[in-house]
Order: structure tokens, then C-alpha cells, then sequence
């Protein structure tokens, strides 16, 4: 274990990852939590071959940052993983490579890799905030729990004899992909954590939309792109949106960009610095029905905000079945007793 020092920015000793996850990601990974063992059994088995094999690759073919060889990216990541108190400090290699791109890799001893392309077209501060995504994924162990959904579908595709099962199995990738995208939100949110600077958090966000020249790109403008993706004229073109969501695993980056700036502007980032989070300790304690019940306001809040022609046509009916299934849950799923979870909903 390396020793991380101390440094100005904020620490959030003990910090949970369920602090800073967007309430859809975080909804999906408290259920699959709950799954004692199983993500253990994961993990050891990664470990065996497969993360081996991706460390040894880049070990060979990349550069290992230290104190000696890239000192200052390092650094960075010796700070991110203090703010957010990793318990361990993950490998960090920088590949040659001109496509702009970072990654967190393997699952029982995770590690970041920095192409080249990005460590060239980010300063330090924005290096900082793509670092600290990185370690959003590791401190959620995204990893861990795409890989174990990764086998799932893989076994549901070989068990889908049944006539038309491809039906039902497309559905859950497509499920899948949206869980991977709002993961995306999630670390974009601890990057911002880790830089404590929102302002390159944003250029970070923008840089990778556009390019180097900062000086042709403007935050405002940039804010009225998001706007007008999200309030498209008609329904094909929200259809149009639907189907290239298809198969992406990252969302949009004006989304991203809209996304963060409205988590930083509504309170929870400052009450976070704050020392308000929750805790690691206590994440054995965590309701799987007061996640989805988050999860499900979460898209309703999204829905409510959205200028989108095609959502403001199904909002009332997709409310509806949204508040269906929360009732459901409470009753079967979500413990506690429906008058009591119907007097909390009217008070939203």
C-alpha cells in the first residue's frame, strides 16, 4: 500500500460511494450488494487469470506513473485517493495512444489507465477530475458488478429457448446499458469530489466534446446545446434519440455537462464537502426499497424537468406505472405498510 499525503483539498474520511452515485446507479448496485458472496467468488476468480493478464499487458506496453515517470499525474492520483480515502492506492499507467480515453481496469486489485491523447489534451486540474471518475468506479466497484451482470446476460442468452425469449433479453441489455450510463454520472460526480473544482470539471466535460481550444468554447453556449438535445421540435426526432442510445454505454456529453452542473448547483455536492455522507461503515444498513424508491424519484425529477415532446406525451402514463411499481414494492419488496409510504409520496 502506498502512503497518501496530506493535501489542502477537503478529505471525506470514510466516504461511501452511495454519496455521490446518481440514485439509478446506486439503486442497482445496493440489490446487487445484497448478493453476499457472490461478488467475493467474482473477485477471486477475476484475480486468478483475467486481471493478471490485463496488468502484465500494460505492464509491458505502457508506462507505470511514480515518484520517476510522470511524477505530477501521480501525485494526482496519490490526492484522489486521499480525498475519497481509497484504502489502497490503484496502479496508474499512461498508453500511448491519441485517442482521448481513460479506463478502470480488473476487479480484485483495480488499476487506471491514461491514454496518451488524454494526459496531452487535459491540464492538471481537469487530469485530476478524469482521475478521480476513475476512482468513482473503483470506489463503487463498478467493475465488479458490470462483470458479474456481464455473466448474467451471457447465461440468459444460452438459456433463451423459448421462442421470442430474444424479446425479453434484448429488454435486460437495454436495461443494463442505461445502468452503465447513469455509472458514467456516478464518476463524473467523484471526479468532481476529487478536484473540488467545478470549473474543470466543465472544461474537462467540454474538452472532450471539442477539443483543446478552450478559447472558441463557452460554458453558456455549451448549456444551450444540452437544452436544445433535450427540447427537440418533434416526436421523430425523440425517436431519433431513443434509437442511438442503443448500444452506447456512456452518455451524451452535453448530458454529462447539464448533468453535473445540476448536481453541483442543487446542494448535495457542498453538503458532501460539508461533511454530511454517508459512511462505508454503514453500508451493510442500506435499504434496497429506500434505494429504488430514490431511483424511481430520480426519473420522475428527470421526466418533470424535460422538454422532450415524446416524454412530456408518456410523462403522465410513465408516472403513473413508476408510482405503480413504487406501491408494489412497498408491499412485497419494500417493507413498512402502505399508509405510511402513500403519506410520505404526497409529501414530494
Amino acid at each position: 500500500m502506498t502512503t497518501v499525503p496530506e493535501r489542502s483539498r477537503i478529505r471525506l474520511p470514510g466516504i461511501s460511494s452511495r454519496a455521490y452515485e446518481h440514485p439509478a446507479d446506486r439503486s442497482a448496485l445496493v440489490a446487487l450488494r445484497k448478493l453476499t458472496g457472490f461478488d467475493t467468488i467474482l473477485k477471486n476468480l477475476a484475480g486468478l487469470f483475467n486481471d493478471r493478464a490485463l496488468r502484465l499487458m500494460f505492464l509491458a506496453s505502457s508506462v507505470r506513473c511514480s515518484q520517476e515517470q510522470f511524477p505530477d499525474l501521480y501525485q494526482a492520483m496519490l490526492d484522489g485517493c486521499y480525498i475519497l480515502d481509497l484504502p489502497t492506492v490503484p496502479e496508474l499507467y499512461v498508453t500511448q495512444t491519441p485517442l482521448v480515453n481513460a479506463m478502470a481496469l480488473g476487479t480484485s486489485k483495480p488499476f487506471v489507465v491514461l491514454n496518451s491523447g488524454l494526459v496531452e489534451l487535459m491540464d492538471p486540474e481537469e487530469i485530476r477530475f478524469v482521475i478521480g471518475h476513475e476512482l468513482g468506479h473503483v470506489l463503487s466497484g463498478h467493475s465488479v458488478y458490470r462483470t458479474m451482470l456481464y455473466y448474467l446476460v451471457n447465461l440468459a442468452q444460452r438459456l433463451a429457448l423459448v421462442p421470442f425469449a430474444w424479446i425479453g433479453l434484448k429488454t435486460v441489455i437495454w436495461g443494463l446499458e442505461e445502468w452503465y450510463r447513469k455509472s458514467e454520472l456516478t464518476s463524473d460526480r467523484a471526479g468532481l469530489l476529487a478536484t473540488q473544482d467545478p470549473e474543470a470539471a466543465r472544461r474537462s466535460l467540454m474538452k472532450l466534446a471539442g477539443g483543446r481550444h478552450l478559447a472558441q468554447l463557452s460554458h453558456d453556449e455549451f448549456h444551450k446545446q444540452a437544452q436544445e438535445y433535450d427540447a427537440v421540435p418533434d416526436m421523430r426526432e425523440s425517436l431519433l434519440k431513443l434509437l442511438q442510445l442503443q448500444g452506447t454505454t456512456h452518455p451524451f456529453a452535453v448530458i454529462r455537462f447539464a448533468e453535473l452542473d445540476r448536481w453541483a448547483d442543487e446542494g448535495e455536492y457542498r453538503s458532501i464537502l460539508a461533511g454530511n455522507y454517508p459512511r462505508r461503515e454503514d453500508d451493510s444498513d442500506t435499504s434496497v426499497g429506500d434505494e429504488f424508491r430514490a431511483a424511481a424519484k430520480s426519473y420522475q425529477d428527470s421526466w418533470n424537468r424535460s422538454a422532450d415532446p415524446l416524454i412530456g406525451a408518456v410523462r403522465g402514463v410513465a408516472n403513473g406505472a413508476v408510482d405503480a411499481g413504487t406501491r408494489l414494492f412497498n408491499r412485497f419488496g419494500g417493507g413498512g405498510n402502505d399508509s405510511d409510504r402513500d403519506d410520505d409520496d404526497s409529501e414530494d
